[in-house]
Protein backbone atom coordinates (compact mmCIF):
# COMPACT_ATOMS: atom_id res chain seq x y z
CA UNK A 1 0.00 0.00 0.00
CA UNK A 2 3.32 2.36 0.17
CA UNK A 3 4.59 4.28 3.62
CA UNK A 4 2.03 7.24 2.64
CA UNK A 5 -1.13 5.20 2.35
CA UNK A 6 -3.88 6.97 3.32
CA UNK A 7 -2.40 10.75 2.42
CA UNK A 8 -4.22 12.74 0.78
CA UNK A 9 -2.33 15.35 -1.34
CA UNK A 10 -3.42 18.02 -3.77
CA UNK A 11 -1.22 18.62 -6.45
CA UNK A 12 -2.01 22.43 -8.80
CA UNK A 13 -0.79 21.20 -11.55
CA UNK A 14 2.58 22.84 -13.01
CA UNK A 15 5.58 21.39 -15.16
CA UNK A 16 9.01 19.77 -13.94
CA UNK A 17 9.90 19.68 -10.21
CA UNK A 18 6.21 20.12 -8.69
CA UNK A 19 4.54 17.16 -10.37
CA UNK A 20 8.16 15.05 -10.07
CA UNK A 21 7.62 16.16 -6.08
CA UNK A 22 3.51 14.83 -6.46
CA UNK A 23 4.82 11.52 -8.59
CA UNK A 24 7.42 10.49 -5.81
CA UNK A 25 4.62 10.89 -3.01
CA UNK A 26 2.17 9.16 -5.44
CA UNK A 27 4.36 6.41 -5.81
CA UNK A 28 4.81 5.99 -2.32
CA UNK A 29 0.97 5.34 -1.62
CA UNK A 30 -0.88 9.34 -1.51
CA UNK A 31 -3.76 10.15 -3.01
CA UNK A 32 -2.82 12.54 -5.17
CA UNK A 33 -5.36 14.50 -6.43
CA UNK A 34 -3.95 16.44 -9.50
CA UNK A 35 -6.18 19.75 -10.48
CA UNK A 36 -5.23 20.67 -14.01
CA UNK A 37 -6.81 23.67 -16.02
CA UNK A 38 -8.49 23.16 -19.14
CA UNK A 39 -6.59 22.66 -22.50
CA UNK A 40 -3.82 21.94 -19.92
CA UNK A 41 -0.11 22.56 -19.99
CA UNK A 42 0.46 22.51 -23.26
CA UNK A 43 2.45 19.38 -22.89
CA UNK A 44 1.61 15.93 -24.50
CA UNK A 45 -0.25 13.57 -22.15
CA UNK A 46 -0.44 9.86 -22.87
CA UNK A 47 0.96 6.58 -22.04
CA UNK A 48 4.48 7.80 -21.31
CA UNK A 49 3.83 11.26 -19.12
CA UNK A 50 5.60 9.32 -16.33
CA UNK A 51 5.38 12.09 -13.95
CA UNK A 52 1.99 12.11 -13.75
CA UNK A 53 1.45 8.20 -13.04
CA UNK A 54 -0.33 6.97 -9.76
CA UNK A 55 -2.22 10.40 -9.65
CA UNK A 56 -6.18 11.08 -10.19
CA UNK A 57 -6.77 14.54 -12.30
CA UNK A 58 -10.03 16.77 -12.05
CA UNK A 59 -10.03 19.89 -14.17
CA UNK A 60 -10.61 23.02 -12.58
CA UNK A 61 -11.25 26.57 -14.46
CA UNK A 62 -9.78 28.87 -11.01
CA UNK A 63 -10.78 31.66 -13.03
CA UNK A 64 -14.00 31.02 -12.41
CA UNK A 65 -15.11 31.13 -8.70
CA UNK A 66 -17.36 28.48 -8.47
CA UNK A 67 -13.70 26.47 -9.91
CA UNK A 68 -12.00 27.91 -6.29
CA UNK A 69 -14.66 27.06 -4.05
CA UNK A 70 -14.18 23.59 -5.60
CA UNK A 71 -10.12 23.50 -4.96
CA UNK A 72 -10.87 24.81 -1.40
CA UNK A 73 -13.24 22.03 -0.11
CA UNK A 74 -10.78 19.90 -1.75
CA UNK A 75 -7.89 21.41 0.16
CA UNK A 76 -10.58 20.59 3.37
CA UNK A 77 -9.83 16.61 2.95
CA UNK A 78 -6.40 17.33 2.60
CA UNK A 79 -3.30 16.31 3.89
CA UNK A 80 -0.99 18.78 1.66
CA UNK A 81 -1.18 20.68 -0.82
CA UNK A 82 1.93 21.11 -3.71
CA UNK A 83 2.17 24.27 -6.24
CA UNK A 84 4.52 25.82 -8.52
CA UNK A 85 3.92 29.04 -9.38
CA UNK A 86 5.80 32.11 -8.97
CA UNK A 87 5.17 33.90 -5.46
CA UNK A 88 2.03 35.49 -5.38
CA UNK A 89 -0.29 33.52 -7.78
CA UNK A 90 -2.12 31.23 -5.96
CA UNK A 91 -2.64 34.35 -3.85
CA UNK A 92 -4.49 36.28 -6.63
CA UNK A 93 -6.27 33.02 -7.63
CA UNK A 94 -7.30 32.56 -4.01
CA UNK A 95 -5.89 29.72 -3.66
CA UNK A 96 -2.70 31.12 -1.29
CA UNK A 97 -1.86 29.45 1.92
CA UNK A 98 -3.13 32.02 4.17
CA UNK A 99 -7.23 31.28 2.62
CA UNK A 100 -6.25 27.27 2.58
CA UNK A 101 -4.64 26.86 6.02
CA UNK A 102 -7.99 29.01 7.34
CA UNK A 103 -9.90 26.11 5.68
CA UNK A 104 -7.40 23.38 6.88
CA UNK A 105 -4.95 24.95 9.16
CA UNK A 106 -3.66 21.27 9.48
CA UNK A 107 -3.12 21.16 6.04
CA UNK A 108 0.85 21.39 4.59
CA UNK A 109 1.37 23.81 1.99
CA UNK A 110 4.34 23.08 -0.30
CA UNK A 111 5.43 25.94 -2.87
CA UNK A 112 7.64 25.37 -5.62
CA UNK A 113 9.99 27.53 -7.48
CA UNK A 114 13.16 28.40 -8.81
CA UNK A 115 14.05 31.47 -7.08
CA UNK A 116 12.00 30.89 -3.59
CA UNK A 117 9.30 33.07 -1.92
CA UNK A 118 11.38 36.65 -1.56
CA UNK A 119 14.76 37.64 -2.90
CA UNK A 120 15.80 40.20 -6.14
CA UNK A 121 14.85 37.30 -8.40
CA UNK A 122 11.88 36.13 -6.70
CA UNK A 123 9.56 37.24 -9.71
CA UNK A 124 11.75 36.59 -12.91
CA UNK A 125 11.58 34.01 -14.85
CA UNK A 126 13.91 31.07 -15.16
CA UNK A 127 14.82 27.14 -15.50
CA UNK A 128 17.04 24.55 -13.58
CA UNK A 129 19.80 25.84 -16.10
CA UNK A 130 19.52 29.80 -14.55
CA UNK A 131 19.21 28.27 -10.64
CA UNK A 132 22.18 26.04 -10.69
CA UNK A 133 24.08 28.88 -12.41
CA UNK A 134 23.85 30.82 -9.03
CA UNK A 135 25.09 27.60 -6.72
CA UNK A 136 28.49 27.45 -8.18
CA UNK A 137 26.79 23.65 -9.46
CA UNK A 138 27.30 24.76 -13.36
CA UNK A 139 30.59 26.19 -13.03
CA UNK A 140 32.24 23.02 -11.44
CA UNK A 141 30.82 20.58 -14.26
CA UNK A 142 32.45 20.22 -17.18
CA UNK A 143 35.96 19.41 -18.76
CA UNK A 144 39.46 21.45 -18.27
CA UNK A 145 39.13 24.07 -20.87
CA UNK A 146 35.71 23.88 -22.00
CA UNK A 147 32.55 25.66 -21.15
CA UNK A 148 30.50 24.22 -18.41
CA UNK A 149 28.84 20.92 -19.30
CA UNK A 150 24.77 21.23 -18.97
CA UNK A 151 23.33 17.99 -16.85
CA UNK A 152 20.40 17.62 -17.90
CA UNK A 153 17.43 19.06 -15.66
CA UNK A 154 18.51 17.04 -13.31
CA UNK A 155 20.11 19.50 -10.36
CA UNK A 156 18.21 21.99 -10.02
CA UNK A 157 14.38 20.35 -11.50
CA UNK A 158 14.50 17.08 -9.79
CA UNK A 159 17.51 17.14 -7.29
CA UNK A 160 17.19 20.37 -5.65
CA UNK A 161 13.69 20.72 -6.31
CA UNK A 162 11.53 17.79 -6.82
CA UNK A 163 12.96 15.63 -4.58
CA UNK A 164 13.43 18.57 -1.73
CA UNK A 165 10.25 19.82 -1.86
CA UNK A 166 8.74 15.70 -1.56
CA UNK A 167 10.88 15.18 1.53
CA UNK A 168 9.91 18.66 2.82
CA UNK A 169 6.06 17.50 2.89
CA UNK A 170 7.01 15.14 4.74
CA UNK A 171 8.63 16.46 7.16
CA UNK A 172 5.84 19.03 7.20
CA UNK A 173 3.21 15.87 7.87
CA UNK A 174 5.21 14.35 10.44
CA UNK A 175 5.25 17.56 12.11
CA UNK A 176 1.86 18.40 11.84
CA UNK A 177 1.07 15.08 13.68
CA UNK A 178 2.23 16.61 17.01
CA UNK A 179 1.55 19.67 16.60
CA UNK A 180 -1.75 19.83 15.06
CA UNK A 181 -0.85 22.87 13.16
CA UNK A 182 0.09 23.09 8.90
CA UNK A 183 2.86 25.16 7.48
CA UNK A 184 4.21 26.46 4.53
CA UNK A 185 7.64 25.07 2.86
CA UNK A 186 9.32 27.00 0.65
CA UNK A 187 11.27 25.13 -1.81
CA UNK A 188 13.47 26.82 -4.27
CA UNK A 189 15.88 25.12 -6.70
CA UNK A 190 18.39 27.53 -6.10
CA UNK A 191 18.84 26.27 -2.35
CA UNK A 192 18.37 23.07 -3.25
CA UNK A 193 20.80 22.80 -5.84
CA UNK A 194 23.17 24.57 -3.32
CA UNK A 195 22.83 22.16 -0.58
CA UNK A 196 23.28 19.23 -2.80
CA UNK A 197 26.92 20.88 -3.21
CA UNK A 198 27.77 21.32 0.30
CA UNK A 199 30.53 18.41 0.59
CA UNK A 200 32.38 20.37 -2.65
CA UNK A 201 31.96 23.92 -0.36
CA UNK A 202 33.80 22.38 2.26
CA UNK A 203 36.40 20.91 0.09
CA UNK A 204 36.78 24.13 -1.49
CA UNK A 205 37.45 25.61 1.32
CA UNK A 206 39.35 23.22 2.51
CA UNK A 207 41.61 23.63 0.08
CA UNK A 208 41.51 20.25 -1.86
CA UNK A 209 38.73 21.31 -4.44
CA UNK A 210 40.17 23.46 -7.61
CA UNK A 211 37.93 25.57 -8.92
CA UNK A 212 39.13 24.88 -12.41
CA UNK A 213 37.35 22.41 -14.09
CA UNK A 214 38.13 19.19 -14.88
CA UNK A 215 41.57 19.11 -12.48
CA UNK A 216 39.83 17.43 -10.05
CA UNK A 217 39.15 13.82 -8.89
CA UNK A 218 35.84 13.95 -9.36
CA UNK A 219 34.88 16.50 -12.49
CA UNK A 220 36.90 14.28 -15.09
CA UNK A 221 40.68 15.34 -13.63
CA UNK A 222 41.73 11.72 -12.26
CA UNK A 223 42.38 8.87 -14.95
CA UNK A 224 40.75 6.59 -12.12
CA UNK A 225 37.22 8.91 -12.43
CA UNK A 226 36.88 8.89 -15.68
CA UNK A 227 34.95 7.60 -19.00
CA UNK A 228 36.75 5.95 -21.78
CA UNK A 229 35.54 5.01 -25.17
CA UNK A 230 35.78 1.44 -26.48
CA UNK A 231 36.52 -0.21 -29.81
CA UNK A 232 33.02 -0.42 -31.33
CA UNK A 233 32.23 3.31 -30.23
CA UNK A 234 30.98 3.07 -27.12
CA UNK A 235 31.81 3.93 -22.95
CA UNK A 236 32.90 2.83 -19.77
CA UNK A 237 33.20 4.59 -16.58
CA UNK A 238 35.19 3.73 -14.07
CA UNK A 239 35.81 5.54 -10.52
CA UNK A 240 38.61 3.29 -8.47
CA UNK A 241 39.47 6.13 -6.06
CA UNK A 242 40.20 4.21 -2.47
CA UNK A 243 43.88 3.05 -2.94
CA UNK A 244 42.38 -1.15 -3.16
CA UNK A 245 40.43 -0.08 -5.82
CA UNK A 246 42.90 1.30 -7.95
CA UNK A 247 45.14 -1.86 -7.25
CA UNK A 248 42.32 -3.88 -9.28
CA UNK A 249 41.33 -1.42 -11.73
CA UNK A 250 45.52 -1.73 -12.89
CA UNK A 251 45.66 -5.56 -12.33
CA UNK A 252 42.76 -5.98 -14.82
CA UNK A 253 44.29 -3.18 -17.32
CA UNK A 254 47.20 -5.69 -17.40
CA UNK A 255 49.64 -2.58 -15.80
CA UNK A 256 50.14 -4.35 -12.22
CA UNK A 257 53.71 -5.17 -13.32
CA UNK A 258 54.27 -1.88 -14.32
CA UNK A 259 56.52 0.94 -12.45
CA UNK A 260 53.37 3.31 -12.38
CA UNK A 261 53.26 6.70 -10.93
CA UNK A 262 51.30 7.49 -7.31
CA UNK A 263 47.99 7.59 -7.99
CA UNK A 264 47.53 10.71 -6.42
CA UNK A 265 49.93 12.47 -7.95
CA UNK A 266 48.29 15.29 -10.13
CA UNK A 267 51.01 16.11 -12.72
CA UNK A 268 51.08 12.90 -13.79
CA UNK A 269 47.51 12.18 -14.13
CA UNK A 270 47.13 13.49 -17.65
CA UNK A 271 49.75 11.04 -19.47
CA UNK A 272 47.76 8.06 -17.33
CA UNK A 273 44.87 9.00 -18.92
CA UNK A 274 46.35 8.95 -22.02
CA UNK A 275 47.50 5.63 -21.60
CA UNK A 276 44.06 4.37 -20.18
CA UNK A 277 42.54 6.10 -23.15
CA UNK A 278 44.83 3.99 -25.81
CA UNK A 279 44.10 0.25 -23.84
CA UNK A 280 40.27 0.77 -23.61
CA UNK A 281 39.99 1.24 -27.15
CA UNK A 282 41.27 -1.82 -27.63
CA UNK A 283 38.77 -4.15 -26.74
CA UNK A 284 34.98 -3.55 -27.46
CA UNK A 285 32.65 -2.08 -24.78
CA UNK A 286 30.94 -5.79 -23.79
CA UNK A 287 34.96 -7.35 -23.81
CA UNK A 288 35.72 -5.39 -21.00
CA UNK A 289 32.54 -6.09 -19.04
CA UNK A 290 34.04 -9.73 -19.14
CA UNK A 291 37.49 -8.44 -18.24
CA UNK A 292 36.53 -6.51 -15.11
CA UNK A 293 33.34 -8.95 -14.31
CA UNK A 294 33.47 -9.83 -10.78
CA UNK A 295 36.24 -7.20 -9.89
CA UNK A 296 36.20 -4.35 -7.71
CA UNK A 297 37.46 -1.95 -9.60
CA UNK A 298 34.34 0.24 -9.94
CA UNK A 299 33.63 -0.45 -13.36
CA UNK A 300 30.27 -0.54 -15.16
CA UNK A 301 29.30 0.10 -19.20
CA UNK A 302 27.89 3.63 -19.98
CA UNK A 303 24.58 2.35 -20.75
CA UNK A 304 21.83 4.57 -23.08
CA UNK A 305 17.98 4.59 -21.52
CA UNK A 306 17.16 2.31 -23.97
CA UNK A 307 19.77 -0.31 -22.70
CA UNK A 308 19.21 0.00 -19.42
CA UNK A 309 16.60 -1.78 -18.92
CA UNK A 310 18.11 -5.28 -20.44
CA UNK A 311 21.52 -5.15 -17.80
CA UNK A 312 20.99 -7.97 -15.60
CA UNK A 313 21.45 -6.21 -12.33
CA UNK A 314 18.58 -4.10 -13.27
CA UNK A 315 16.62 -6.70 -14.52
CA UNK A 316 17.39 -8.56 -11.59
CA UNK A 317 15.89 -5.95 -9.20
CA UNK A 318 13.11 -5.09 -11.72
CA UNK A 319 15.03 -1.41 -11.35
CA UNK A 320 13.04 -0.72 -14.30
CA UNK A 321 9.17 -2.13 -14.91
CA UNK A 322 6.67 -2.29 -18.32
CA UNK A 323 3.18 -0.95 -17.28
CA UNK A 324 0.40 0.63 -19.09
CA UNK A 325 2.01 0.01 -22.07
CA UNK A 326 4.96 1.84 -21.10
CA UNK A 327 8.91 1.34 -20.09
CA UNK A 328 9.34 2.99 -16.56
CA UNK A 329 11.48 3.54 -13.35
CA UNK A 330 9.78 2.12 -10.63
CA UNK A 331 9.48 4.00 -7.22
CA UNK A 332 12.55 4.18 -4.73
CA UNK A 333 13.55 4.26 -2.17
CA UNK A 334 12.11 0.36 -1.41
CA UNK A 335 10.45 -0.49 2.01
CA UNK A 336 10.44 -3.72 3.63
CA UNK A 337 6.73 -4.27 4.84
CA UNK A 338 4.89 -0.97 3.18
CA UNK A 339 6.01 -1.49 0.02
CA UNK A 340 5.60 1.23 -2.81
CA UNK A 341 4.02 -0.15 -6.14
CA UNK A 342 2.89 1.98 -9.59
CA UNK A 343 -0.53 2.77 -8.95
CA UNK A 344 -2.74 3.97 -12.26
CA UNK A 345 -1.27 5.26 -15.66
CA UNK A 346 -1.11 9.00 -16.34
CA UNK A 347 -4.41 10.54 -16.75
CA UNK A 348 -6.30 11.97 -19.28
CA UNK A 349 -7.33 15.71 -18.17
CA UNK A 350 -10.30 15.48 -16.15
CA UNK A 351 -10.15 11.83 -15.95
CA UNK A 352 -11.51 11.57 -12.12
CA UNK A 353 -13.63 15.04 -12.10
CA UNK A 354 -16.98 13.54 -11.08
CA UNK A 355 -15.00 10.61 -8.91
CA UNK A 356 -13.35 13.17 -6.70
CA UNK A 357 -16.32 15.17 -6.15
CA UNK A 358 -18.62 12.49 -5.87
CA UNK A 359 -16.24 11.43 -2.68
CA UNK A 360 -16.25 15.02 -1.46
CA UNK A 361 -20.22 14.62 -1.39
CA UNK A 362 -20.84 16.81 -3.98
CA UNK A 363 -24.25 16.03 -5.79
CA UNK A 364 -25.25 15.16 -9.42
CA UNK A 365 -27.13 18.14 -9.77
CA UNK A 366 -24.21 20.40 -8.18
CA UNK A 367 -21.46 18.75 -10.72
CA UNK A 368 -23.71 19.23 -13.63
CA UNK A 369 -23.95 23.19 -12.77
CA UNK A 370 -20.57 23.56 -11.75
CA UNK A 371 -19.89 22.18 -15.53
CA UNK A 372 -22.87 24.04 -16.93
CA UNK A 373 -20.70 27.29 -15.58
CA UNK A 374 -17.71 25.97 -16.63
CA UNK A 375 -16.00 25.67 -13.23
CA UNK A 376 -15.27 22.09 -13.82
CA UNK A 377 -14.29 19.64 -16.92
CA UNK A 378 -13.99 16.36 -17.46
Amino acid sequence: MGPLHGTRVIEISGIGPGPFAAMVLADMGADVIRVQRPGGSGFATGPTDFLNRGKRCICVDLKKPAGVDVVLELVESADALVEGFRPGVTEKLGIGPDTCLERNPRLVYGRMTGWGQEGPLAQEAGHDINYISLTGALHAMGRQGEKPAIPLNLVGDFGGGGLLMAFGVVCGLLEAKGSGHGQVVDAAMVDGASLLLASLYGAQQAGWWNEERGTNVLDSGAHFYEVYETSDGKWVSVGSLEPQFYASLVERLGLAGDDLPDQMDKSQWPALKQRLTEIFARKTRDEWCSVFEGSDACFAPVLSMSEAHEHPHNAARGTFVLKNGARQPNPAPRFSRTAAELGIGPAKIGEHTDEVLAELGFGLERIASLRQVGAVQG
